[in-house]
């Protein structure tokens, strides 16, 4: 087990301070916020935050900057033309570019006089350096998943986080990072690629596709621009997209708030398709069949997973230590 991610949800424990104690009592495993948006958090304060917690880490930070993700979404965050002083209109990728420059920057620790961006501006030295950061410089990673942020992430960062990516959308998304890697100014030895994956095996098998349909909104290829033509037809993806755009109505959504993960006036084959494909679900029988994916992925280039667990995450993270790291270390 190499990283520890600490969400960034807007209604829990802060993603930089909920890894205090962690980083108090750990001594090699990594520990970083996940998802974080300059959009949310000005680069400045994202850099100062993250090397904060990397001097009490001991160097052992890592940080995913992202465009959005729950946070943003909660903000109902928008911003267009004359509508939000001091910055440029809502451009995605070149406000995860600024955001990972002034990071690299400041982990430098060199002398930073000033920052001039498209979006973000800083305009007095900034840390002067991080004189007072003694420690190795924090991992800075992206949170990329489509094209132009693979991409991105391949040619500015030290790793990236891929998000719900399924064994069909892999190769594209390889060769999108390799294009972006390719265009760096510098060799990098050990470029990480993590995909961020929903757990949700139990002993209990309606238990866990419970769980599994209830948190079916939040996997990446259900919200937009819909990533679904790698494992659906036309039709099935025209039902999911449907049901996004119908809001309220939305029969996905209407799964997670109520608790209860009945989806309604979907085609049962469909959801448990979306279920396998964009997650692991069941019961311990089907174990080994998530090991095979999990083979895949490495096949594929991916270096990490990042299993995203839900309820009783104790017990979820007792069943993977014993039966799922000891057969990848194989």
């Amino acid at each position: 087990m190499r990283a520890l991610w600490s969400s960034n949800y807007h209604q829990n424990w802060d993603a930089f301070i909920s890894l205090v104690p962690a980083a108090q009592k750990t001594s090699k495993i990594l520990l970083g916020p996940l998802a974080v948006s300059p959009f949310e958090m000005h680069p400045l304060k994202m850099a100062n935050s993250i090397l904060t917690l990397n001097e009490l880490a001991d160097g052992r930070a890592i940080i995913a900057v992202g465009g959005g993700g729950g946070t943003l979404g909660a903000m109902k965050y928008s911003c267009v033309k004359d509508s939000c002083p001091g910055l440029s209109p809502f451009k995605i990728i070149r406000a995860v570019k600024e955001a990972v420059e002034v990071l690299n920057n400041a982990s430098s620790k060199k002398f930073n006089m000033s920052f001039e961006g498209d979006i973000f501006k800083i305009t007095r030295p900034y840390m002067q350096g991080f004189t007072w950061a003694k420690a190795s410089p924090p991992k800075i990673y992206t949170c990329s998943t489509e094209p132009q942020m693979l991409r991105l992430g391949g040619r500015l960062a030290d790793g990236l986080q891929m998000s719900d990516v399924a064994i069909p959308m892999l190769g594209e998304a390889m060769q999108n990072i390799k294009d972006g890697i390719a265009k760096r100014e510098s060799e990098i030895d050990d470029f990480r690629i993590g995909n961020f994956w929903a757990w949700h095996i139990k002993k209990d098998r309606e238990e866990s596709m419970k769980e599994a349909r209830r948190e079916l909104i939040f996997r990446g290829s259900l919200l937009p621009p819909f990533s679904l033509h790698h494992f659906l037809t036309d039709e099935e993806a025209q039902i999911v997209i449907d049901n996004y755009n119908a809001g309220p109505n939305n029969e996905f959504a209407k799964a997670y708030i109520s608790r209860s993960g009945v989806i309604e006036n979907v085609p049962e084959d469909l959801v448990n398709k979306l279920i396998d494909d964009l997650s692991s679900a069941g019961d311990m029988s089907d174990i080994d069949k998530e090991l095979e994916r999990f083979y895949q992925f490495k096949e594929g280039g991916i270096t990490d997973l990042s299993i995203r667990l839900f309820d009783d995450p104790w017990n979820g993270l007792k069943m993977i230590g014993e039966q799922v790291l000891p057969a990848l270390k194989q």
